[in-house]
């Protein structure tokens, strides 16, 4: 949409998917988004760089090549390109991909590290700790929680290795500066409290920047038997993939493009993304990224997606279902904007048949149909206006710059929100000027082509300010209008469409209602397929299928309590509006839960399953009456109910429909 770029540059990134395996909704979700921003900035007159890519090096492509018989490379290649065609297949309008094991990206990695190191940055030494292949981090004890990965939650591993050190100390007095007089770096808020306070001020320790225990990386060219750590070269992507040159000539391409005015991620890397990397930069004597989103994660039905537990969910799947502009639909308006957002194939459904099919396809197919209907197809202003138009008028004039305020602030579903606002007020518009009324009296004709005229301007609105979010479906509106996406500049203004247009003979079905029984049953399918897939990589790699757990597992009985007991413990359900992990445990988090009109403190061993990030915004049932005690030294007043597997895994009990914050539990 950008014809001039009035507004000069804007470079925006996501994180380079990391090329272990398909990439399933939840990491899809942030190329979607990504290139929403990066649409809309055109739209509004930037000229836009969009770069993505894979993170293809490391320890655990190693393994699981070697596991596979395959080569690393080749293990990369075939899942590098299953991560563009994805990509792709989600209308991802990206302007470069970049690949680490590209060559021109390993030359400047190399020099990049050599450079550091010739200027003291980086120093030769040991290290000794656990180390977590997942998450590719090494830890001290101190730093493990229940003596696993504190962010993966997983096993780790002793390593002792001779290695690299980069001097963190000797920039994190520099970057907590930056961070708190630039409040916009680091964003939502929640992600710059918990890297300031977890790892920043209570100080950080040198980061181990080579490996010596596996060979696929790129390669420390003066000390060959070092590779260098996957982070210092992946995150290097975002300047060496743009022209970076550490030996001084950079090309035109970095100069305009540096720094990056968004670094898009998710929230589980987003302290290697504000102190890492920041870090790194300054180093190099490099400007830091304006801004730094970590974005939620999407969750199925609660949880995180995982092949062994049988609830991934895949674009490709949901788009044969369901089509592309639906399925980006749903991943960009579904997710909150700092709290974790739910998806399940039965909530799609729901959201294309309400949003999709109702509000916004029955409103185009009904418009256009009217205008064949009673005028031949032609569309003109006649002038007999009424004062029921003015609301519609106002609310589509005013959308743009709603629109507009909300994507600065990266508040990408309360956008579309305000979009879906005009699109509800022209149905209203319909209900309250009554066309087909109006067409049963001549001397209404007049009034009749105004009311039709007011439509198709405030759909071209709609659809002009849609085309960065579903931009098939916007195309197809306007061609059916007759016209084309508007500049952004005129959609403020109402009253642009051409009088006389004719609009399409034959109205199209943007969005055909579904039936959830039936979808469920080609899930179903698809998710037998997913499982024998997933059996057939196990084998492949030399490890047996998991044998699906027993229906249930035992316990040890309790002393029978009376009825009377029972009804002495008072069960609420609870709104958690804020959380924060307690200083002194490795285990405990404290929630503030809204029950009713009052707020609880509640103090829960739960850290190891549940982030404080994720657990904002929660319903959960919540035990009231429990006599107030101190954990940790810090006071809850209640408990939150889990459930809790042989294994010791929690997991919190939810309401399994939407209820009120104090709502009885009983």
């Amino acid at each position: 949409m950008c014809t001039e770029c009035k507004k000069g540059k804007y470079y925006i990134t996501t994180a380079i998917a990391y090329t272990s395996g398909k990439p399933h909704i939840g990491n899809t979700y942030e190329v979607v988004l990504a290139d929403s921003i990066a649409r809309f900035k055109r739209q509004e007159g930037y000229d836009v760089y969009f770069q993505t890519g894979t993170d293809e090096h490391g320890q655990k492509i190693q393994e699981k090549a070697e596991k596979m018989g395959i080569s690393p490379k080749d293990l990369v290649d075939q899942v590098a390109g299953e991560v563009r065609r994805i990509w792709d297949l989600m209308n991802s309008s990206y302007d470069s991909f970049v690949r680490t094991t590209d060559k021109d990206h390993e030359e400047q990695v190399a020099r990049i590290f050599k450079k550091l190191y010739d200027q003291g940055d980086i120093y030769k030494g040991a290290y000794e700790g656990m180390y977590c292949t997942p998450c590719e981090s090494f830890w001290t004890e101190s730093q493990l929680v229940d003596g696993k990965c504190p962010d993966c939650g997983r096993e780790v591993k002793p390593a002792k290795e001779e290695a690299y050190f980069f001097k963190m100390s000797k920039y994190a007095g520099r970057l907590i500066e930056h961070i708190n007089s630039h409040p916009e770096f680091i964003q939502p808020i929640s992600r710059k409290n918990e890297m300031m306070n977890n790892f920043l001020l209570p100080g950080l320790q040198d980061l181990c920047v080579s490996r010596t225990s596996f060979d696929w990386g790129v390669t420390v060219d003066f000390d060959p038997k070092h590779v260098v750590y996957v982070w210092l070269d992946a995150l290097t992507n975002y300047i060496t993939k743009i022209g970076y040159n550490a030996q001084g000539s950079s090309s035109d391409l970095f100069r305009k493009n540096w720094p990056a005015d968004l670094h898009l991620l998710g929230k589980d890397i987003i302290r290697f993304h504000t102190i890492y990397w920041p870090i790194f930069l300054m180093a190099l004597d490099l400007p830091l990224p304006k801004r730094v989103f970590g974005h939620p994660w999407l969750l199925q039905g609660g949880e995180k997606m995982s092949k062994s537990k049988g609830n991934v969910i895949y674009a490709d799947d949901m788009v044969e279902l369901f089509g592309v502009d639906a399925t980006r639909y749903f991943v960009l308006h579904e997710m909150p904007f700092d709290n974790d957002g739910i998806i399940t194939w039965e909530l799609v459904v729901e959201r294309l048949n309400s949003d999709l099919a109702n509000i916004l396809g029955n409103l185009v197919n009904r418009t256009v149909s009217m205008c064949n209907k009673y005028f031949g197809g032609t569309v003109t202003k006649t002038g007999d206006e009424e004062a029921v138009d003015k609301e519609l008028k106002a609310t589509a004039a005013a959308a743009r710059d709603k629109v507009q305020a909300k994507m600065d602030e990266l508040r990408v579903a309360d956008a579309i929100s305000e979009v879906f606002t005009v699109l509800r007020r022209s149905n209203k518009y319909i209900d309250e000027t009554e066309p087909w009324v109006l067409a049963k009296d001549d001397a209404k004709k007049g009034r009749l082509g105004e009311v039709l005229y007011n439509l198709a301007e405030a759909i071209t609105i709609a659809a002009s300010l849609l085309h960065s979010f579903l931009p098939e479906t916007a195309e197809k509106i306007v061609a059916q209008l007759g016209t084309q996406i508007r500049g952004f500049e005129s959609l403020n203004q109402f009253g642009l469409y051409e009088s006389g247009t004719k609009v399409t003979q034959q109205p199209e079905i943007l969005f055909a209602r579904l039936d959830v029984k039936e979808v469920m049953e080609k899930v179903e399918i698809i998710r037998q397929a997913q499982k024998a897939e997933f059996e057939a990589e196990q084998r492949a790699m030399g490890e047996a299928p998991q044998e699906e757990s027993e229906a249930g597992i035992d316990i040890e009985p309790k002393e029978e309590i009376s009825y009377d007991d029972f009804m002495k413990m008072q069960f609420q359900v609870g709104e958690i509006i804020a959380c924060e992990a307690v200083a002194k445990s490795k285990k405990l988090l404290c929630s503030q839960v809204r029950i009713g009109s009052q707020v609880k403190q509640i103090v829960s061993g739960i850290r190891k399953y549940y982030s404080p990030e994720e657990m904002v915004g929660k319903k959960v049932m919540v035990l009231v009456n429990l006599k107030p005690a101190k954990l940790a030294g810090v006071l809850s007043e209640g408990m939150l109910l889990c459930a809790e597997d042989e294994t010791g895994r929690l997991a919190l009990m939810t309401p399994e429909e939407e209820m009120p914050a104090g709502a009885e539990i009983c």
